[in-house]
């Protein structure tokens, strides 16, 4: 009987990185794919993005409604009990023999902790990682926990989940499910890509994409400010905004972001969701990726594009060469953007190397899903580290 992979997506983000992974577990014989949707997928302001899962083939088996109409830390929480009650209903009723999940949004949290109650075993993509400006790094770490087999996206963040007590044959490296968007997508070429969205380009351009510093209060309205106050002195340059994901504060930025577009319609423009082909082909063509968004670490690099990463919320993560960080203030993030369209910057981008692997994580997640043994995973004991790690720590 083939085994049944309950996999979850709350995100546009999330499931562009999960696609060719879905596709895998979809075509292999000894796995049968369960599909839940929820978070922003499910939300008209976000873009209803379910539809577009539905039409790249996959049938959606379940919905999760979860998400408030406020963004206020009162409503996420909320959210997050919601999640919990609808998550505990799905899997109830599909019965899977594991739970599949990626990232450390409040969306998996939920899903998580209605697998744990359930005993289902739960595996976890992307753990081990830093994000020192966000709440999703508390979220992240404890999902680790609560999960039963790890898949790490560098050498790393794999041997930080075996510190937090998770055993090693129980955690692989596995790389970055991003970096195969990249090698498997046929990316569209720049006049096709133009005609499909309507856009238009100047002599520079820049793809931005801001989301809320979810650990400092009240922090985005003024950071955001200050990276538009710079953008609006830019010559000659057309800007592309993405829209933030349903985080605490998330609406002041993308009203912050509509009310400037709206102003400046000849040199911006905005989308709530390009899907995975649109974003990583207009990404190609980018002078750089600025804000904080993890595509730019991720991504940006096996694309040969600068970024430049403002504030905390992407701190503590491995970055490639073509990465500056800048503190989110009028003058750094000016001297920063100087720094990633200089030509001597751009020379650099040649030769950068992306710290997350060289593709083919989700043939080697699907290798291992398909064949672990499930009859114990989920009692799990905490694996102390040997004296001698421990001892070079102190």
């Amino acid at each position: 009987m083939a085994r049944k992979i309950c996999v979850v997506t709350g995100s546009r983000a999330e499931y562009g990185l999960l696609y060719w992974l879905l596709k895998e577990i979809e075509q292999d014989p000894a796995l049968r794919l369960q599909l839940v949707v929820t978070g922003m997928h499910l939300s008209p302001e976000f873009g209803s993005t379910w539809k577009q899962i539905e039409a790249d083939g996959f049938s959606i088996d379940w919905k999760v409604e979860m998400l408030m109409s406020s963004d206020t830390p009162t409503a996420i929480s909320k959210s997050t009990g919601l999640g919990i009650i609808g998550f505990a209903d799905a899997l109830a009723r599909l019965a899977p023999d594991m739970l599949l999940v990626l990232g450390d949004r409040f969306e998996i949290f939920s899903a998580v902790v209605a697998a744990l109650h359930a005993r289902i075993p739960v595996a976890h993509i992307h753990g081990g990682e830093l994000t020192e400006g966000a709440v999703d790094e508390a979220l992240r770490h404890a999902i680790s926990k609560m999960a039963h087999l790890h898949f790490t996206a560098t050498d790393v963040y794999r041997k930080r989940v075996i510190q937090l007590g998770e055993s090693p044959d129980r955690v692989f490296n596995v790389g970055a499910l991003g970096v195969d968007n990249i090698q498997k997508l046929s990316l569209l070429p720049k006049d096709i890509l133009l005609k499909k969205t309507g856009f238009s380009l100047k002599t520079h351009n820049l793809l931005i994409t801001y989301h809320p510093t979810t650990l400092e209060k009240s922090s985005a309205e003024k950071q955001l400010a200050n990276l538009l106050a710079v953008l609006d002195e830019l010559p000659d340059t057309q800007l592309f905004f993405s829209k933030p994901n349903a985080d605490a504060d998330g609406r002041i930025i993308a009203s912050m972001i509509d009310q400037f577009v709206a102003e400046n319609s000849d040199k911006a423009v905005c989308f709530d969701s390009l899907g995975c082909l649109k974003y990583l082909s207009l990404m190609r063509l980018m002078d750089a990726v600025v804000g904080n968004s993890s595509s730019g670490l991720l991504e940006a690099p096996s694309l040969k594009v600068a970024t430049l990463n403002i504030g905390d919320r992407q701190k503590g993560r491995i970055r490639a060469a073509s990465v500056v960080d800048c503190e989110p203030s009028v003058s750094a993030i000016r001297q920063g953007l100087a720094s990633v369209m200089s030509k001597i910057f751009k020379r650099r981008l040649e030769t950068v190397e992306n710290p997350y692997g060289g593709g083919g994580a989700a043939k080697k997640i699907n290798a291992i899903i398909r064949t672990y043994e499930l009859d114990t995973i989920v009692k799990k004991q905490f694996y102390d580290l040997p004296r001698s790690e421990t001892d070079n720590k102190n």
